[in-house]
């Protein structure tokens, strides 16, 4: 989960997810979206991937990310757990 946190701490992260809920992308088109060098782009989707936020799909000649939503379902799921289990502790005190 720490990756997951890492990857969420970038804005620039952040917003690459928020453009692929709406839809899958290709690098290209994401690339369009940012005034950052194409190098910078792809340590972004590194990070993004190594967290398992998104997946990537060679299609012809275009690199396609998509979002991950059963991770992203994984996550939230254990941010709500570790909540709950927070909150049963000081509940029995």
């Amino acid at each position: 989960m720490n990756e997951v946190f890492r990857a969420l701490s970038d804005p620039t992260r952040r917003e690459i997810l928020r453009l692929l809920r709406a839809r899958d992308m290709t690098a290209g088109e994401l690339a369009e979206r940012f005034p950052l060098a194409k190098s910078t782009l792809s340590g972004h989707f590194s990070v993004l991937r190594h967290a398992g936020l998104i997946v990537q799909e060679r299609r012809r000649t275009s690199i396609v990310y998509s979002l991950n939503l059963s991770a992203v379902e994984e996550t939230i799921a254990g941010v709500l757990s570790l909540l709950k289990t927070g909150r049963d502790g000081k509940e029995g005190s």
